[in-house]
């Protein structure tokens, strides 16, 4: 089994080290110097998915952090700890370990998820918001169980309430099955082998495919549970700082019909971008376009609707 240090702490133009926050240590990466832009992985992936947006950053005169979530990479394996709300609280308390008052936060997949819950909850922290691949939380519940083509797109989601087993099919053959779902959900610019064995051999550290998979098993079974239930009203609070939702028009996992239409939840300049050609990783499959997408729109004093 490879360490959590040989695999996430890599070496590059950015630094490495350990902030504590909502009671758990949490592995950052870091380059540039400004205001601060928090970048959230989602699965099977860590921090290292988003190397290309991080240079891009500093370049522009940003301070990039990409964190491990609670559970993945080289941040603390809790037993519990993997409701939304609480996820949300990890990444808004590495806002204030960082020493910032607030940060724009851009998340992908499950961190694109956790960036509106925590724009949500913890407003005065959060500048801007940015998510890729990823509805409103509650767009997503609402496909997921009234849209047929979406939750046969999202079977996986369904597959990850068996106990045990989605955890050995996930490390089984050196985590191959990370390499297909990375490959299978991306569109035609396929990944390198490379970069996909780094992923395989992350998601190889011991107790991390579980951690990854415990939040989509609370996002399903607490659908008709009381937290549940409260969170998706908490989750009715409109999003109140501008927002740009990015999706890939042939993501096979994430429908654009249920990505598109989030932006009725925020109460604020909202730009939907959609890149032609890509799937669920736009931010991997062409980092140019979608890194200029980002920074343009970081840096427009005043982002349109």
């Amino acid at each position: 089994m490879p360490t959590a240090a040989s695999v996430v702490r890599p070496e590059g133009p950015w630094t490495h080290r350990d902030v504590a926050a909502n009671g758990a240590r949490f592995h950052i990466a870091e380059v540039g110097d400004g205001p601060l832009v928090l970048l959230l992985h989602g699965f099977p992936q860590f921090w290292w998915t988003w190397r290309h947006q991080m240079t891009a950053l500093a370049e522009a005169g940003f301070r990039a952090v990409a964190m491990d979530l609670r559970g993945v990479g080289g941040s603390d394996r809790t037993p519990r700890g993997y409701d939304p709300a609480n996820l949300a609280l990890d990444i808004t308390g590495v806002v204030r370990s960082l020493g910032e008052p607030d940060a724009a936060l851009v998340g992908h997949d499950l961190g694109g998820y956790l960036a509106w819950t925590a724009a949500v909850m913890r407003p005065k922290l959060v500048r801007r918001l940015a998510v890729s691949s990823m509805p409103h939380p509650r767009r997503w519940r609402s496909a997921m169980l009234s849209d047929m083509s979406q939750s046969r797109a999202g079977s996986y989601v369904w597959g990850f309430q068996r106990p045990w087993l989605p955890e050995r099919q996930l490390v089984a053959d050196d985590a191959a099955l990370v390499g297909r779902l990375v490959r299978d959900w991306s569109g035609p610019r396929l990944p390198d082998d490379e970069d996909v064995d780094v992923y395989r051999r992350a998601m190889s550290i011991p107790s991390t495919a579980h951690c990854s998979i415990e939040p989509y098993r609370w996002m399903v079974r607490s659908m008709a549970r009381p937290d549940g239930i409260q969170f998706n009203r908490r989750m009715k609070r409109p999003v109140r700082v501008p927002t740009l939702h990015l999706h890939g028009s042939l993501d096979p996992v994430m429908r654009t019909r249920s990505a598109a239409g989030s932006g009725e939840y925020v109460e604020a300049p909202y730009r939907w971008r959609l890149f032609d050609g890509l799937g669920h990783f736009p931010h991997e499959e062409d980092p140019a376009a979608f890194s200029a997408e980002l920074v343009n729109w970081l840096k427009d004093p005043e982002p349109d609707r």
